[in-house]
């Protein structure tokens, strides 16, 4: 009670000042600062409240979708992280440092690789310009039965601040190929069921590129695109030239060309390239710059930092969820919080280990888990096999920035007639791109000197590269299990990764490495060399199918909306979710999906059926 007045004087007296600070013409600093400060007394003005409408577990790119939408929607919405508050801008902060502003030149140094090794085999999650936003794997440890790379983000916003940003559709072509070829079960949706969804969330986030109506990629709403440097054209016209079945283009990506977008201030791209650090114009699409504070703007969002939800209560009389137990990450306190609907968003790991720990007479072995298949069909897309080459000629052509963007070049294998392969399933796309390469390559032959000077004001020469992006199929075998006899410091089970590829994603590969030294080879290009790299899942931070969607409850987890099959009103809207890879990046169907799902959710409600 005394903190509730407390807090109300508080609030008042901060609204005065802010009539004063504007009244009175006061720096904009100081004004920008209080009203920050009267946003941060808002938004825990209900400490004390423990029963809400909806529960979102996780902040990244589902769970800020789930917040919007929830809160927008009307529902009291408590939103839980397990790390700490990042703010937008204010929470950046490596966003506008070079490299000779870092003590090791932004390299990974001896005594991180030693202390993290785990992390510090991605080469980059470690780096001093990132590390902050990547969790400390001797704090958060892990098992593995064999090598997974898994790159978590534990604070407001998770991998929404570091992620590609590359945004494709899902077309008919990936949603009908386990039922074609009978490969693991069925999708419970078609393309039909969640372009409309694609549309929805494409609209308020700002994808860019360029309308090329394929099938197997369907067309967004788009921005202008990107443009291509001179050496990209150059291979985009050679391909054109040469194949019938492929074409290059700009990749797609939830960046801002033109225009604004609803948010934090978000404006158009800056070309820094320095994204992963977090954007301080907001140019792409972030939970922390946009979902987020649309949420708190509706006066409807609770959120709570630190709040390491580990169950998900269930009322056996009900069949329902009643709420989620947490622990607080700093006092390691146990608290309990409870709600009409639950949306799980936490990633595809976490998640699903939040239902294996939601444990019952009902639910033995984890929550909705009656078809064993919770934990099982560990997805990631598998990359790092390709080709690169050098590029003669173009040296009085340049580009402007650092465009945060590359080529994409769609898949064009296994797509019915001559496309089809003897070897593997599925397909593969490429990323990369060409530019001008470092002066640094001059040191070696010129160390000092007037030659040594001129020589680092001319660019490079030209590089152009093509980097494969597979699909990995889901193979029952491929799993995270918990381990109950190595706990983490709040007393949880931790995460052990038994997954590999297998001869399917073996034979992809030698292809993906082949058709990019084809490709670069017939446009002209010189000392093309291929490269096939020791690749371990995980590393492409697309974790996925972990509680996949299906028709059947003896065979899968979640229905066609996102429901548990055995509680209704618990949702599962991340990587988790998805019942194959494609093999384009995933976020894009994670945000439609997400959307999807908090619009039946809340017609449920209403109906009185959840």
């Amino acid at each position: 009670m005394l903190y509730s007045i407390f807090l109300k004087r508080k609030r008042f007296k901060l609204h005065l000042c802010l009539n004063l600070t504007k009244k009175m013409r006061y720096s904009q600093s100081l004004y920008l600062y209080l009203l920050d400060l009267k946003k941060y007394f808002n938004m825990n003005t209900n400490d004390n409240t423990t029963e809400f409408d909806a529960i979102v577990v996780g902040t990244g790119i589902s769970g800020g979708w789930a917040a919007k939408e929830l809160t927008e929607k009307g529902l009291k919405t408590l939103v839980l992280e397990r790390g700490r508050m990042v703010k937008h801008i204010e929470d950046y902060p490596t966003m506008n440092k070079d490299p000779w502003d870092f003590p090791h030149g932004d390299v990974i140094t001896q005594e991180t690789k030693e202390r993290q090794p785990k992390q510090s085999r991605t080469g980059y999650t470690t780096r001093e310009s990132l590390k902050h936003f990547f969790v400390d794997d001797i704090d958060h440890p892990y098992n593995e039965e064999k090598q997974f790379d898994w790159c978590r983000g534990y604070h407001v916003g998770g991998r929404s601040l570091m992620w590609g940003r590359q945004s494709y559709r899902r077309g008919d072509v990936d949603f009908e190929a386990n039922a074609k070829e009978g490969i693991a079960v069925d999708w419970p949706i078609r393309y039909e069921d969640i372009a409309p969804w694609y549309s929805y969330v494409e609209r308020h986030i700002g994808i860019s590129g360029e309308s090329l109506s394929l099938p197997q990629l369907p067309d967004s709403e788009f921005l202008k695109p990107m443009e291509l440097t001179c050496v990209e054209d150059h291979l985009k016209g050679s391909i054109a030239d040469q194949y019938t079945d492929r074409l290059l283009t700009i990749g797609r990506v939830a960046h801002i060309t033109e225009g604004t977008k609803p948010g934090a201030g978000r404006i158009t791209c800056q070309h820094r390239n320095r994204c992963a650090r977090g954007c301080p114009f907001g140019a792409y699409f972030s939970s922390n710059s946009s979902t987020l504070p649309m949420a708190e703007e509706t006066g409807n969002m609770t959120m709570k930092t630190n709040a390491v939800v580990h169950e998900v209560l269930y009322d056996p009389e009900t069949k329902r969820a009643t709420g989620v137990r947490v622990i607080d990450a700093i006092t390691k306190e146990t608290s309990e919080y409870k709600a009409k609907v639950i949306f799980l968003c936490a990633s595809a790991v976490a998640s699903t280990s939040i239902l294996m720990q939601s444990k019952s007479a009902a639910f033995p072995n984890g929550m909705g888990n009656a078809s064993g298949e919770l934990g099982h069909n560990l997805m990631d897309h598998h990359f790092q096999v390709g080709a690169r080459a050098d590029v003669e000629g173009y040296e009085d052509q340049y580009y402007t920035g650092r465009r945060a963007n590359g080529v994409f070049i769609p898949r064009f294998r296994n797509l019915g007639g001559s496309t089809n392969q003897k070897d593997f399933l599925r397909g593969y796309g490429y990323q990369g791109g060409g530019g001008r390469g470092s002066w640094t390559e001059n040191v070696k032959e010129m160390a000092y000197g007037p030659e040594f000077k001129e020589a680092i004001l001319n660019p490079g020469g030209w590089t152009i590269g093509l980097n494969g992006f597979g699909e990995v199929l889901p193979y029952h075998e491929n799993k995270m299990m918990l381990d109950y006899d190595k706990l983490d410091q709040w007393g949880l089970p931790t995460v052990t990764f038994d997954a590999t590829l297998f001869e399917n994603e073996l034979n992809m590969r030698k292809d993906m490495k082949t058709q990019a030294m084809e490709m670069l080879d017939n446009a002209g290009f010189k000392n093309v060399s291929g490269y096939d790299n020791d690749y371990h899942l995980g590393l492409g931070i697309h974790e996925m199918g972990t509680a996949r969607m299906g028709r059947d409850p003896k065979t899968s987890v979640l229905n066609g909306n996102n429901q548990l099959h055995e509680v209704p009103n618990v949702f599962v809207t991340d990587g988790a979710a998805m019942t194959s890879a494609g093999n384009v990046n995933p976020s894009l169907t994670y945000m439609a999906l997400t959307a999807r799902a908090v619009d039946f959710a809340v017609r449920e409600l209403k109906k009185m059926n959840l």
